[in-house]
């Protein structure tokens, strides 16, 4: 059944070779051979590496780790721990 209101639709003109371009590096940066057209031969496991490469690559998160000292108490530190993501 199909739905009129598929929100997964590239309407940018050119996106759909970007995509596939950005899927073979991906694919390529984990080590997962993919080949144009039909990849039903893949495991899960290796689909899944493919698509987490890719989101991994869109939204980059940048974590900072560092010890200061606590300024309720003298003499004690804690770790400050800072995450970061920037969302195209």
């Amino acid at each position: 059944m199909s739905n009129s209101n598929n929100s997964n639709r590239l309407v940018v003109p050119g996106a759909r070779e970007a995509m596939d371009k950005f899927k073979m590096e991906a694919a390529n940066e984990v080590g997962v051979n993919l080949k144009q057209g039909y990849n039903g031969d893949l495991t899960s496991r290796q689909a899944g590496s493919v698509g987490g490469q890719m989101v991994k690559n869109v939204c980059p998160i940048r974590t900072a780790s560092f010890s200061r000292e606590n300024r309720t108490a003298v003499g004690h530190e804690f770790l400050a721990e800072y995450r970061a993501a920037l969302y195209l």
